[in-house]
């Protein structure tokens, strides 16, 4: 970076953001701001809590639908946490919605319904870690909490040309995060960063040209923006197979259960399946099967999880009773609302796609998902 000091870089910056921020429904515009308008704690940290792993564009729907249906933080916590669970199903990472109601829950019994105002008493709530309470403290609060996340780890790197790689660099990029922030407006200092790398300094094809700070980017003098950050080599994603077993009625209504309350997609619900995990298979094969019935294979499907893929056989059988195990129908008009993650929708989709539950050969469904990463 240039000589010219944090002051005038955050001056360049904020100027730029004044005029071409983001418009976001959890957002008060920098205008709002001057004329006195105050976030609102509990729409910045849901906000928050919903962009951690997950883009921007995913998140404004999930975010509308989650305030109007529970407005305030007290509404949230008196929610049950299977109807949260529900709302919050396909938006991945689900460890974050469980970790959500329980911050609800905190902030409503222990803090009488208001968000603590430092990042220090922020970061003691469930589920709130560095950067949630960096943020929820900067924009809500204008605490001058040093705020990082993807975006602001790019344009840190690209200004220092930051040689470490991350995640190594990353106390580097928070220390000269901290030494930018301004202590007038650090909240819209931090969002002035996001948006900045999200508009402009892009992971690809930077816009240098018509970059407010251009002139403090070492990067952009060196003409070698995309080099940066620079990243440790990935290792190999491990892919790892199950099955999964799906009931269904004459009426349509297919059998679900509840999954454990903690560990992967705990809470959530699912067709049964077999014992995967990041670490080891699960059984494959009719034998696997959770209760006797006429079972067919009718597919397979692929899913990708942050560290690894994994792959459920997909088997069917129509039952004229109830399976001797715990659980529940779901009828096609109740299926929509039940928390069933993304995975577990594939393989609901694969078995509505096999029609009767015999004769029916073989497929796979090749639109695996990764659960993006909250850098835009």
């Amino acid at each position: 970076m240039q000589t010219d000091g944090p002051k005038t870089f955050s001056a360049a910056l904020l100027a730029w953001y004044d005029v071409h921020h983001r418009a976001l429904p959890w957002r008060v515009s920098p205008q709002d701001r001057a004329a006195g308008v105050a976030p609102d704690p509990y729409r910045v940290w849901l906000s928050e809590i919903m962009l951690q792993q997950t883009t921007v564009a995913v998140v404004k729907a999930y975010f509308e639908k989650f305030i109007r249906r529970w407005p305030d933080v007290s509404a949230l916590a008196a929610a049950p946490e299977g109807e949260v669970l529900a709302a919050w199903a396909g938006l991945g990472y689900y460890a974050r919605a469980r970790n959500l109601h329980a911050c609800a829950k905190t902030v409503s019994r222990l803090h009488d319904g208001r968000f603590p105002e430092t990042a220090a008493a922020l970061k003691a709530l469930p589920g709130v870690g560095d950067y949630t309470s960096a943020a929820i403290a900067a924009i809500a609060f204008d605490e001058p909490a040093p705020v990082v996340d993807g975006n602001v780890e790019r344009v840190v790197t690209r200004l220092e040309a930051i040689e470490t790689a991350l995640p190594r660099a990353k106390p580097q990029i928070r220390a000269k995060t901290a030494e930018l922030t301004p202590p007038k407006r650090p909240g819209d200092f931090a969002q002035a960063m996001m948006d900045l790398g999200a508009t402009i300094c892009t992971p690809t094809r930077p816009a240098c040209a018509i970059c407010p700070v251009r002139p403090f980017c070492t990067a952009a003098r060196r003409a070698d923006p995309e080099r940066f950050p620079v990243k440790e080599k990935k290792k190999a994603v491990p892919a790892r197979r199950g099955a999964a077993f799906v009931a269904r009625r004459g009426d349509g209504a297919v059998f679900l259960r509840r999954r454990p309350g903690t560990g992967m997609l705990g809470g959530m619900s699912e067709p049964p399946t077999t014992a995967w995990s990041a670490h080891a298979d699960g059984a494959t094969g009719a034998a696997a099967a959770p209760f006797p019935a006429a079972w067919a294979k009718t597919g397979e499907i692929e899913h990708g999880f942050t560290h690894f893929r994994l792959t459920l056989e997909v088997w069917t059988a129509d039952l004229a009773g109830d399976p001797p195990v715990e659980g529940w129908w779901s009828t096609p008009a109740d299926v929509a609302g039940e928390a069933l993650p993304t995975v577990m929708r594939k393989v609901l989709k694969a078995a509505a796609g096999s029609g009767s539950s015999t004769g029916h050969p073989s497929h796979k469904t090749g639109n695996s998902e990764q659960e993006p990463f909250h850098d835009s």
